[in-house]
């Protein structure tokens, strides 16, 4: 019996004492590593240099990211991100955590000039996928620098069916969808090589049109403007309509970029903000979207009271001057 008892001990030892690197590669990547999420993934990753080297395959960054965003299976997308610094994985650290709109102080590189952005759009309904697209924008064009910056996924006559049933007007509806609706609206560089998701992934308003019945679902991101103290938001439209009991269709997507002033800023103005926010922004994994706008709606109305107080202080000063004006000119003419 102490023979068995004594032959059992090193056994024992020798599990507590055994690494990552006895359970086979196979095994943790294919039936450990591929159910985790990106987040986990990446955590995963520093905890010793074994499970970094397993962690950093491409094949699990890339399952991950397809799963995430369908778009991205897209051919011209999947080539394109296999150039990023780390493939899949760069592209992953880019776009899941959400932008921060803390003023940067990346100064963007002269040497190469973006001929185009790349948007790789998804929508959800409950979790499931109901829309998914990507859309190439020239952005050398003198029409483009020159107007007012808008992407449009869909045509003016287009629409495209959902799933969700229209109850009709009412918060409930507005709430059902403010709830269940989500989007993505990642953003890539080609030139650069990086991406950055401008969607606040819930809608931050909903509203229905009073005449027209149209169910409007804005998602907003606050980004810093061209100069300091500056925010411009970048919004993205998703605009249904439908009839009551039945299916809602989607007839508007589209993504701008709007001053504080609320002027849509034109697009070089835009693809100057945009590269910073891609390339030199804060990311953060969760931000409420609503307290952001607010916040920026806060500066809006600030801003709006300093120029109130500005054009009213100018205003004194030319009634001011012309009252001056006025008694020296009559006091010239009867005193002379």
């Amino acid at each position: 019996m102490s023979f068995s008892a004594a032959s059992t001990t090193p056994a024992a030892d020798k599990g507590n004492g055994a690494s990552i690197s006895a359970v086979h590669h196979d095994i943790i990547t294919a039936h450990i590593l591929t159910r985790l999420n990106g987040q986990t993934l990446a955590a995963v990753a520093c905890a010793s240099s074994e499970l970094r080297a397993f962690s950093t395959e491409e094949k699990l960054w890339r399952d991950i990211s397809t799963a995430m965003w369908p778009s991205t299976t897209d051919t011209r997308v999947n080539d394109l991100i296999s150039t990023f610094p780390a493939g899949h994985r760069s592209f992953f650290s880019d776009s899941f955590p959400l932008l921060d709109y803390s003023p940067s102080q990346f100064a963007l590189s002269p040497s190469s000039r973006t001929s185009e952005l790349i948007s790789a759009v998804d929508i959800f309904y409950k979790g499931e996928l109901i829309f998914s697209k990507v859309q190439e924008s020239e952005t050398e064009s003198g029409w483009f620098l020159c107007s007012p910056f808008r992407v449009d996924l869909l045509d003016p006559k287009e629409t495209f069916p959902t799933p969700i049933r229209h109850v009709g007007e009412g918060q409930k509806s507005l709430k059902h969808l403010e709830e269940n609706l989500s989007l993505s609206w990642i953003v890539i560089d080609p030139t650069r090589k990086r991406a950055a998701n401008l969607s606040s992934r819930r809608p931050v308003t909903v509203q229905q049109h009073w005449l027209t019945g149209e169910i409007q679902l804005r998602f907003t991101t606050i980004l810093a403007g061209e100069k300091n103290g500056e925010y411009v938001q970048c919004g993205t439209v998703v605009t249904c309509k439908g009839t009551e009991g039945g299916e809602l269709h989607v007839r508007e997507v589209s993504m701008h970029v709007e001053a504080m002033e609320e002027n849509h800023l034109n697009g070089r103005e835009s693809l100057v903000i945009l590269q910073r926010a891609i390339e030199g922004g804060k990311r953060r994994k969760e931000i409420n979207g609503k307290a952001r706008l607010e916040e920026y709606l806060e500066m809006k109305r600030e801003k709006r009271k300093r120029n109130e107080r500005r054009e009213k202080a100018f205003d004194m000063i030319c009634i001011a001057a012309g009252v001056t004006i006025f008694m020296a000119f009559w006091s010239f003419v009867l005193f002379r």
